[in-house]
């Protein structure tokens, strides 16, 4: 049953694809379905729901470019809610615990902080300053002896992650905030160098996709999102993690449609793997922090030197300039440090901080993201361009969703139950699932993937032939 497209939802739509580099006027019109939206002060539905649809409007922008044909676009209202939480229901076996046992909130002498610990490296920077074992009420009373920003220092100097809780108003006068709300929402240019992949594959309108190649270096959980949408269109997509990576409780979340090898980018063999992989690569999406991935010798010169004309999009947590664009972080940390967790705590009148009920920074980053590699992919097909490169970040998408407003409270989501309508089978390569059908749905080319969620490292650093 079709919906009202509401104003919030139109205009988030619009600010969207303006960010992106597209005209208002070619934005044509998504029909919207489904009712209702998850509870929270911000508009968390409307926001996700219009991040799937910018996504889908790109899809359908190089649906017309490569053929001409202008299909309709449905988005389901209540199927984005979902998207942004999990679309994976196991059946017969169990998702690994999302969080690490001292991961979360904990109250400080003058606050709230948050540790992030799933990391081994992180949690044992975290005890390392607390001077504390793994056991989560010895965590709680080592943290109860410290204030909130020197706790928050002491971490993140010693590599690990935290943010203390501030309020909106806080954040809009913190140096890294002031940076943030400077930056625009997407950081989208054309790349200098010539343009060696002007003959792009070209795919069908029904696979729009087919033939692209998309070199996936990123982790949970924006990245993974963006790979996972466009591998929904056709693209082969492959994720490459380093050898000791691993991040269990999302990867049958995240996986889907792609093949997932291991290279270590300081072995010299691998190196040179990975090199021959980004020379036929289309796109490369990132999420290292500034500077992190020059480190290992692949700045923007080298990677469009091994492949001109490239895609590059990128993202990281905090911002691309200010003092903290280089600082480690996550979408719960984020929605500490930028006002989010606290405005929630005063709209529930809690004694805590409350988060976002999905983590719908990364997703909509994950989304705009998948948008601007589109967008990118149709401006090169129709100018004969260079290169393009994208970065975003969470805390910019954060204030995205600030900006937005407030809200009253809608009526609550129809959960999805076990109708038939809402969910696909799927044989993972941990037993058999459930997978919700996806939220979008574009006139002629069905989001389906080829692939089965699967295991990092399950598959070998290599491309498929691709097709003439």
């Amino acid at each position: 049953m079709s919906t009202p497209m509401s104003n919030r939802f139109a205009s988030i739509l619009e600010s969207f694809w303006t960010a992106l580099g597209g005209e208002p006027s070619k934005l044509e019109p998504i029909e919207v379905t489904g009712s209702g939206a998850l509870p929270s002060t911000f508009a968390v539905t409307d926001f996700a729901s219009a991040a799937l649809a910018v996504a889908a409007a790109a899809v359908r922008e190089l649906i017309r470019c490569n053929t001409g044909a202008q299909p309709t676009i449905t988005v389901d209202r209540r199927l984005s809610s979902f998207w942004f939480g999990m679309s994976i229901r196991p059946q017969g076996w169990r998702l690994p615990a999302p969080w690490n046992p001292i991961a979360g909130d904990y109250p400080a002498k003058d606050g709230w902080i948050r540790l992030h610990t799933n990391a081994p490296r992180h949690r044992a920077a975290a005890e390392k300053v607390l001077a504390c074992g793994g056991d989560r009420a010895a965590v709680a009373r080592a943290v109860a002896g410290w204030s909130c920003g020197e706790l928050e220092s002491a971490i993140v100097a010693a590599g690990g992650c935290a943010a203390e809780m501030r309020t909106c108003d806080e954040w809009r006068r913190h140096p890294q905030g002031v940076a943030v709300a400077s930056e625009p929402l997407v950081h989208f240019h054309e790349t200098a160098g010539r343009n060696s992949k002007s003959n792009i594959p070209r795919g069908p309108a029904d696979r729009p996709l087919a033939g692209i190649r998309v070199l996936d270096l990123t982790r949970v959980l924006a990245g993974p999102v963006a790979t996972r949408f466009l591998a929904g269109y056709g693209a082969e997509v492959l994720r490459i993690d380093p050898p000791d990576w691993d991040e269990p409780g999302v990867v049958p979340e995240v996986t889907l449609g792609k093949q997932c090898a291991r290279l270590n980018l300081k072995a010299p063999g691998d190196r040179e793997r990975f090199e021959s992989l980004l020379q036929q690569a289309d796109i490369l999406i990132h999420g290292y922090r500034p500077g992190a991935l020059a480190a290992l010798g692949y700045d923007e010169q080298c990677c469009q030197e091994l492949a001109p004309g490239l895609i590059d999009v990128s993202l990281d947590a905090y911002g691309w300039s200010g003092p903290w664009s280089r600082r480690r972080g996550f979408d719960s940390l984020v929605q500490m440090s930028t006002g989010i967790a606290a405005a929630g705590m005063a709209w529930r009148a809690a004694d805590k901080p409350i988060p976002l009920p999905v983590q719908a920074l990364d997703h909509a980053t994950g989304y705009l993201m998948a948008a601007a590699a589109l967008r990118a992919l149709t401006l090169r097909v129709t100018c004969q361009r260079s290169g393009y490169r994208a970065r975003l970040s969470l805390a910019r998408t954060a204030e995205a969703l600030v900006e937005c407003g407030t809200h009253e409270p809608e009526q609550p989501l129809e959960q999805e139950g076990e109708r038939d309508s809402d969910r696909r089978v799927e044989e993972t390569g941990w037993g058999p699932a459930w997978r919700l059908k996806p939220p979008v749905a574009i006139e002629g080319a069905p989001m389906h993937w080829t692939l089965p969620a699967t295991a990092l490292g399950s598959a070998a650093a290599s491309w498929s032939i691709r097709q003439p």
